[in-house]
């Protein structure tokens, strides 16, 4: 689901940016408000599991391949969808800027779909479905399948226009060449399928372990100091998800709407190659990534993959405790503590 660069237009990559900035700026006062400085950590952890989440990609019959993306399990995780925005955002950030996976361009619109769009909405009907039902798993089921979808419409509507309203004095499309005749149901079976279950899988899964092992993290405001030792198996968790990364090599082809411009020309579909690169791809932004692919120079492409998973968990836990060490803490002044 990560929009690669020159896919969408330089116009609707600033559009779809300017769209999101009222919308960190919303989360980021939300988060301030909201989440207790005993709980900025679980911020970092969720932003891991997110990261970790989208490495682990699955196969289509067809040669496409997707994965999950954990945006409502964060915003269920810290009670807020705000948290799981923000969190979101930092591991397509760092996936942009250091693995080349989503376009810088593109960034704006990717935080759209999946840092806005899928934990808003997926924490919004996981909360409407706990508080009538009390099954918070089942809610949990429900917001995560529906919340992916919705960023997949999304994108799927975003590359759809581009032919529409981008093209060469020739009329071939400048940037994605797909109409909404293609791209939607191209992004939809997958995410309505395979890709849907594997976020329900990560978010259920996960949101389980944490109610078996650390509950008190689920609370809305722990007593500072609860959670110290209630952080640890999340972490053993998130190790352990890091080791099994590799498997995401096993799914062959590419993602639909991923590949790259020197694929361009000879894909087919409906029966037809396209037969040209659109220009606006070929000849657009370009930013070489310091590990492509999560790939590192001279070494085995799983240990790179695992390496990969590393740095970037690291970044992400590191900047996420560094936040919590700068908020402070807030005085309940009826009860005399803080939380």
């Amino acid at each position: 689901m990560h929009i690669p660069e020159n896919y969408l237009s330089p116009s609707t990559c600033a559009v779809m940016a300017a769209a999101m900035v009222p919308v960190w700026t919303y989360s980021v006062k939300k988060v301030k408000e909201e989440i207790p400085k005993v709980k900025m950590p679980l911020l970092g952890i969720g932003a891991a599991f997110s990261f970790l989440g989208m490495m682990f990609n699955i196969p289509l019959p067809g040669g496409t391949t997707g994965h999950a993306v954990g945006g409502t399990l964060i915003a269920i995780l810290t009670g807020s969808p705000s948290a799981g925005c923000i969190a979101v955002t930092i591991a397509l950030l760092i996936q942009a800027l250091l693995f080349g996976d989503g376009g810088i361009l593109a960034f704006g619109a990717n935080c759209f779909n999946m840092a806005f769009m899928l934990p808003f909405i997926g924490f919004a009907l996981y909360k409407f479905i706990w508080e009538k039902t009390g099954k918070r798993k089942f809610g949990a089921a429900v917001g995560s399948y529906v919340g992916i979808n919705v960023a997949a419409f999304c994108a799927a509507i975003e590359f759809g226009i581009q032919p529409i309203l981008f093209t060469d004095a020739a009329g071939k499309a400048l940037y994605c060449p797909y109409p909404l005749s293609i791209s939607v149901p191209a992004m939809m079976i997958g995410h309505l399928t395979l890709f849907g279950i594997a976020e329900v899988v990560l978010t259920t899964a996960i949101l389980a372990f944490v109610e078996k092992v650390s509950p008190e993290t689920l609370e809305g405001e722990p007593k500072s100091g609860t959670l110290t030792n209630a952080f640890k198996p999340l972490y053993i968790l998130m190790v352990v998800l890091i080791v099994l990364t590799p498997l995401g090599l096993l799914a062959s082809g590419t993602a639909w709407g991923e590949w790259g411009v020197e694929e361009m020309s000879s894909l087919v579909s409906n029966g037809k190659v396209l037969g040209y690169t659109p220009v606006g791809m070929e000849k657009g932004f370009s930013l070489a990534s310091l590990f492509p692919d999560y790939s590192m120079a001279g070494m085995p492409e799983w240990i790179g993959y695992i390496l990969s998973a590393v740095v970037g968990v690291a970044i992400i836990v590191i900047f996420f405790k560094l936040l919590s060490g700068s908020k402070k803490d807030k005085i309940d002044f009826s009860k005399g503590q803080s939380v």
